[in-house]
């Protein structure tokens, strides 16, 4: 088995190739594994060992629990819908199932509500509606979701410095930025994701806090041994400003931004990432199943890619944040914080057409840590490497999740990861003639 060491899991690399054995070796096979087929810190993003690494990420990985609390909220099972699970076209024009065509874009598993009702569940190669699967990026989403509680109580200026409530960013490329800026990835920062030069600082430095990545020794160090250790010392002390740029002129997604989001959250609360977590959103989603969070190798919850749940789980989340907010008859989180997803102007879908990287993909614009397809009919999604997805269309009342283990990490310009979306946004327009005709109305519904 050849192994590619890939460095660097947040941002949308373009550089990711996959390689397998020639004989097609399945993951974690015989008892014990056959060499060719374990599982490793080196390999776990590689496909095929994805396929088993991304529903067991506590294996390569190190993690913390995210507890479920309460009566478990239950789905509505509908068949309704499965008559609407025929003819989609993927991204080379062949007319799909939708089983089939999540089957052939490396789908894991996919999840369809409507309003609260579960219409379609498919899993795929072992996964199952018990397995947790990694978010990635996904996560962004949720800690921006968890701020919005701060912001709300009026414990978070989105004009100020992130400077101003963390004294260590005094300095560094965050001083002069705003927490709006960092939320819409705008900072202006010379640090970029460089998965080739040995020399960088994403390769010497971030790689190895994030402890998400494998070099020799790296997961050795101990504290004190280097002056880089966990995350949060990358951020203060190795983030400098691109003096060629000025904060919020560009979009350049950048996974340091939300590291920063997380540490503001447990500097302002008091409380550790994945506590604030489970007692403002977790305990109160009615989840089946505890989540976890991967840590860096400071055990600092990775707040920029580390959230892994169960696909209904979340779906649950989805829900919360289509239904503004609202779950199980309660306000979870600030409907203001809610609608300012898709509060965007001018500016942010000029910074969406600039970026060479987007300028083909169906993507409007990027407002606190999501990723807007049409923000007129509250249409967007959270997105992680790899293929994950939480897409919500508040106007046809619909959430769909789709975990997958894709060979290639980036979503820009790949097809595989733009089949999926387009059936989607397909499946949802034919949703809105299923069961609900006024379905156009469920941004201001309340469960």
């Amino acid at each position: 088995m050849k192994v590619l060491v890939t460095l660097g899991i947040m941002a949308f690399s373009t550089t990711f190739t996959a390689l397998v054995s020639a004989d097609g070796q399945r993951p974690m096979q015989g008892i014990p594994p056959s060499t060719d087929s374990q599982v490793t810190m080196a390999n776990y993003r590689t496909y095929p060992m994805s396929q088993w690494a991304f529903r067991n990420i506590g294996a390569p990985l190190n993690v913390v629990m995210i507890p479920r609390e309460g009566d478990i909220y239950p789905f509505e099972d509908d068949s309704a819908a499965t008559a609407l699970a025929s003819n989609y076209v993927d991204a080379r024009g062949d007319t799909l199932s939708l089983r089939q065509l999540f089957a052939a874009q490396f789908a894991d598993g996919l999840v369809v509500v409507h309003g609260d009702k579960l219409v379609y569940e498919e899993y795929f190669h072992d996964f199952g509606e018990h397995a947790q699967h990694i978010w990635f990026s996904m996560t962004k989403s949720l800690v921006s979701s968890a701020l919005g509680i701060l912001v709300d109580q009026g414990r978070v200026d989105l004009a100020a410095s992130p400077a101003k409530y963390i004294p260590e960013l005094v300095g560094s490329g965050f001083e002069r930025v705003s927490i709006q800026q960092v939320l819409d990835h705008t900072t202006a920062i010379d640090f970029k994701e460089n998965y080739t030069d040995p020399t960088s600082d994403f390769f010497r430095h971030y790689a190895p806090a994030l402890n998400m990545a494998w070099l020799p020794g790296a997961a050795d160090v101990q504290p004190g041994q280097s002056k880089i250790y966990g995350v949060h010392d990358f951020l203060s002390q190795f983030i400098h400003p691109d003096a060629r740029l000025k904060p919020g002129a560009a979009f350049d997604y950048n996974s340091s931004n939300t590291d920063l989001l997380g540490w503001l959250i447990a500097r302002i609360s008091g409380q550790d990432l994945q506590t604030f977590l489970q007692r403002h959103i977790w305990a109160k989603l009615g989840a089946e199943h505890d989540a976890y969070m991967v840590v860096d190798r400071a055990y600092t919850p990775v707040a920029a890619g580390g959230m892994n749940t169960t696909t209904r789980d979340a779906a649950r989340y989805g829900m919360l944040i289509r239904d503004r907010g609202v779950f199980g008859g309660r306000q979870v989180l600030p409907a203001s914080w809610m609608d300012a997803i898709v509060d965007i102007d001018d500016r942010h879908v000029a910074n969406m057409s600039a970026n060479v990287k987007y300028r083909d993909d169906p993507w409007q614009a990027y407002h606190n840590m999501w990723w807007i397809l049409n923000a007129g009919k509250g249409e967007f999604c959270a997105v992680g490497i790899h293929g994950q997805v939480i897409y919500i269309n508040r106007h046809t009342d619909s959430v769909m999740v789709w975990f997958s283990s894709q060979p290639r990490a980036s979503a820009a310009g790949n097809e595989v990861f733009h089949s999926k979306l387009r059936a989607a946004r397909h499946l949802a327009s034919r949703l809105v003639d299923v069961e609900q005709p006024n379905a156009a109305q469920a941004p201001n519904k309340k469960h």
